[in-house]
């Protein structure tokens, strides 16, 4: 059958195969501020969705997707709160001076409330996921923890 034939998709047929965001395979640990984050965002793409008329394909199936995805991550969401005490976990705020520069804070938190530029790490992240951070040891050659809190 010659291609001439062959039925293409038109204009929004095509925006109706977006592909799903990838969900991470670790577990959903989230901070209560995280859990909060993502009651927002499901909060603002519904209104969003609601804005839309049918006719905007493109626009409906961009929100779709991303609906799909922060209602799959708020139906895993495991709340950690932080437990007491000055040892590296998750919640915690460590900062580390580094020997080739200035000190640096920063939070360890869930994969998606993570933004290394706000000061905050995924538990994922290889900083973050050190054993020797996780336990409050880190090798002076490299840095030093200052303060955890």
């Amino acid at each position: 059958m010659s291609i001439a034939f062959v039925r293409e998709k038109e204009g929004g047929e095509a925006f109706e195969d977006l592909p799903d965001r990838p969900v991470s395979p670790h577990p959903n640990f989230v901070t209560p501020e995280g859990l909060a984050l993502i009651d927002a965002e499901l909060d603002r793409l519904h209104a969003e969705h609601a804005g839309f008329s049918p006719d905007d394909k493109a626009n409906l199936a961009r929100v779709n997707r991303d609906l799909r995805y922060w209602t799959a991550r708020r139906n895993s969401a495991q709340v950690v709160d932080q437990p007491p005490g000055d040892t590296v976990h998750f919640g915690s705020t460590v900062t580390i001076a580094r020997d080739d520069g200035p000190e640096q804070t920063f939070r360890i938190v869930g994969e998606d409330e993570a933004d290394p530029a706000k000061g905050t790490l995924a538990y994922v992240a290889p900083l973050a996921r050190e054993r020797d951070l996780i336990e409050g040891r880190i090798p002076p050659q490299r840095t030093e923890t200052i303060s955890t809190s």
